[in-house]
């Protein structure tokens, strides 16, 4: 260790980690919302508080036995506060983190968490900064209050002097402009200078830095730049080095002998008592269910940052040895290490799957009321949303029921944990990054479609990692009941018509909900043809729609959907029916599986179901699907079987293609300018036109094969793109396909075995 840290490394260490503690508390004053914290609901202001005064007696009780075996000689004032603090501490950050993980941030549970844990934080830094200011090197009383007076003044003159003087300097950064670097010489220079002032009073240097920061205006971009500049520099290098020279301050060595162990053992007891016990209770007697109140104990006893930075100001303020400072760091650990297991293992929400009747588009009665859960990336997909759901909306009588979830990352940027406070009920946000923020505008963009179009909706957000956001989306549709799905394809077009991938993660999301949804799903690729970045009025919407109909499940999804959209005025619907040429049935398509390993070596390949179905039931199906709709074959306009005249805006083309021309002919209907979207299936029990494609090199092929076709990037179409699957459990399990010709069979016949299936695709 010493060869990895030598000592005359350790004074340069703990200045570089005190400049980062310093920064971290001017973003956390920074950050920080007084007036939030105002409108805190009485539940959680009465969990807080137990969940701050039973620990802080159980802390100044434990001070007592340990000052009389391994903390003798210690002023009693300064130790029983220092005990007490670091026991009653709730670590917000790492609290959130830990709700983020387990999916319970947005839940009843973890927004009482949340709003107590953060009344619990301030309160921390006020008993924080009692102790220090007890803490000093001479015994007088009158010194120490002397320091909270001046501590006091500190905190009136920056209020009453310093916050005017950013407040205009807030002013003078408008909106949509860069920040003048002047003014962010003069913040991050005022944090150094605060700092210096307090201490020079005798308080530690974080409390002027943490009240410096509570004086930035949280308006405007001058708060918001100063968290982009500062945060990922502070967080991802400075902190750590913190928290490494704790753990270098750490002598685990110290604790020995059994009553050394003893204490350790009798002061985590103390603290997981004191927390769980008294939130316990508390929560009890508000009438919340036992569970949720245990729960609430067990996450109200994290421990983190702030409880670290207690204990390294109590060993330099020589109110803590070795052995207490070690006793209490293993406290901290193991008390957030258990929260995870324990809280999993005692509250885990009911996420049985909803029985419910209509999970796709398609259904017998079209009048029943129709849910879509419409997901969004950031703002730049709102327009294309809106539109969409404008154009699909229909005329009819039934509800349309919108839901709008913004995803969001879950990243190890503490400001993605508090951008969720946005959702909350209970008169948060307490950590105000941004008033104008994503979601803010998001918000408010959907209230107003709302308020316009009398179309239900209900904005929520998901905070996530990648690799199980998909998680979140299946398991709001099945509680929501949802019809569909609505997805944003990952890539966004360029201004010169390239679509440029964003974020593959996204696309990895897309992926899972296809394979997991609990209903319909449809990938949007928007090319700015539903009304740009404008959201159109509806007398102003003029779209012509063209689905792509192969025949198959999702194909008749796309068209069912196609039809509702046909319902509106604006709508203009073009059916294009493909049929195998002349010929064409002269070769037998054969798909077979591939191995596994293929999988690895080709992941661009496209999957296909690998259930066996009926292919002449498959057609009789497609072809009632187009009779239902009154075109049948005949380019002439009619009436529907339920009454609506929405048979003037549809028209019916039938197109001959195959023997290798399947890809020329989606092409030039691509290419030929006089659609704005395009409805396809995904394809997963394929056609064989469709089937003819399976070969070809996949861009994405979590589209299918036509959809990847219209969406991708050298194929020069203007029209967006809306890939539709229908839901069906039959067709959940896909494998990738190979295709292979027989010129000498008409016909192919699947195979029993489900490891070998193969499709049947005689027309």
């Amino acid at each position: 260790m010493h060869t990895i840290f030598p000592e005359r490394s350790s004074t340069v260490l703990e200045t570089v980690a005190n400049i980062g503690l310093l920064f971290f508390l001017f973003l956390v004053g920074l950050e920080l919302d007084f007036h939030a914290i105002k409108r805190i609901g009485r539940k959680a202001l009465a969990i807080a508080v137990a969940g701050i005064s039973l620990p802080f007696l159980a802390g100044i009780g434990v001070a007592y036995v340990l000052r009389a075996t391994v903390s003798k000689g210690v002023g009693y004032g300064q130790f029983l506060v220092f005990m007490g603090v670091s026991l009653s501490i709730t670590a917000f950050p790492v609290l959130a983190r830990i709700l983020a993980e387990v999916k319970l941030l947005t839940t009843d549970v973890g927004q009482m968490a949340m709003a107590a844990a953060a009344v619990n934080d301030v309160v921390a830094w006020i008993l924080l900064a009692l102790a220090v200011a007890l803490s000093g090197t001479d015994k007088s009383p009158f010194i120490s209050v002397y320091v909270l007076l001046c501590g006091l003044a500190f905190v009136v003159f920056m209020m009453v002097a310093v916050k005017p003087i950013m407040s205009w300097i807030g002013h003078r950064s408008p909106d949509n402009e860069p920040v003048r670097e002047t003014f962010v010489c003069i913040t991050l220079a005022g944090v150094l200078a605060s700092g210096f002032v307090t201490d020079a009073i005798g308080i530690h240097s974080i409390f002027g830095a943490f009240v410096f920061g509570l004086t930035i205006p949280k308006d405007g971009p001058l708060a918001r730049m100063l968290i982009e500049k500062i945060e990922d520099f502070v967080s991802g290098l400075l902190l750590p080095l913190y928290f490494a020279s704790s753990g270098l301050k750490t002598n685990v060595a110290s604790i020995h002998g059994v009553t050394s162990w003893g204490l350790l053992g009798l002061v985590i007891v103390t603290a997981c008592a004191g927390k769980i016990l008294g939130t316990f209770f508390v929560a009890i007697a508000h009438k919340v269910p036992c569970r949720e109140a245990m729960t609430l104990g067990f996450l109200m006893n994290t421990k983190g940052l702030v409880e670290l930075i207690v204990l390294n100001i109590g060993k330099d303020r020589k109110v803590l040895n070795d052995e207490v400072f070690a006793i209490l760091v293993l406290m901290a650990l193991f008390t957030t290490f258990i929260t995870t297991p324990l809280v999993m293992a005692i509250y885990k929400p009911a996420r049985k799957a909803t029985p419910y009747k209509h999970r796709k588009i398609q259904r017998e009665k079209a009048e029943d009321e129709l849910r879509i859960l419409a997901c969004l990336h950031g703002t730049r997909n709102i327009p294309a949303i809106i539109n969409l759901i404008e154009a699909s909306r229909g005329i009819r009588k039934a509800a349309l029921r919108l839901y709008i979830m913004h995803l969001v990352e879950l990243s190890e940027r503490s400001s993605a944990i508090m951008m969720v406070q946005k959702a909350r009920k209970n008169g948060l946000p307490f950590w105000n990054r941004n008033r104008t923020s994503q979601q803010d505008q998001i918000v408010v963009a959907f209230e107003a479609y709302e308020q316009l179009s009398k179309v239900t909706v209900r904005p929520m957000i998901a905070i996530s990692a990648f690799h199980d956001m998909h998680e979140d989306i299946c398991s709001i549709a099945d509680r929501k009941r949802i019809a569909m799905i609505i997805l944003p394809f990952h890539k966004y077009q360029r201004v010169d018509g390239v679509l440029e991938s964003v974020s593959h993660g996204f696309g990895t999301v897309n992926q899972r909900v296809l394979k997991h949804a609990p209903c319909s799903v449809g990938i949007l690729v928007d090319r700015g043809q539903l009304g740009g970045q404008s959201q159109l009025a509806p007398s102003n919407v003029h779209h012509h729609v063209a689905v792509l109909f192969f025949g198959g499940p999702d194909d008749r999804e796309a068209l069912v959907f196609g039809r509702r959209m046909a319902e509106h005025p604006g709508i203009k619907l073009t059916v294009i029916t493909f049929l195998p040429a002349t010929g064409f049935d002269d070769t037998a398509i054969n798909l077979t599986p591939l191995p596994a390993h293929d999988h690895e070596t080709h992941p661009k390949v496209y999957k296909f179901s690998t259930a066996e179905m009926n292919r002449e039931q498959e057609k009789s199906l497609d072809e009632e699907a187009l009779a239902r709709d009154n075109i049948n074959g005949e380019n002439t306009p009619g009436r529907t079987g339920d009454g609506d005249n929405v048979g003037e805006s549809i028209v019916y083309e039938e197109r001959e293609t195959g023997g290798g021309n399947t890809v020329e002919s989606v092409l030039a209907i691509g290419k030929s300018n006089k659609y704005h979207l395009f409805l396809v299936g995904r394809g997963r029990f394929p056609s064989p036109l469709v089937a003819d494609l399976a070969d070809r090199s996949a861009e994405c092929p979590e589209l299918g094969p036509i959809g990847d076709l219209l969406a991708s990037s050298t194929a020069a179409i203007s029209a967006s793109v809306l890939v539709i699957q229908q839901h069906d459990n039959n067709l959940t399990d896909e494998m990738a396909h190979s295709k292979k010709v027989d010129s000498t069979t008409l016909s192919i016949s699947s195979t029993k075995s489900r490891d070998l299936s193969s499709h049947p695709i005689t027309p």
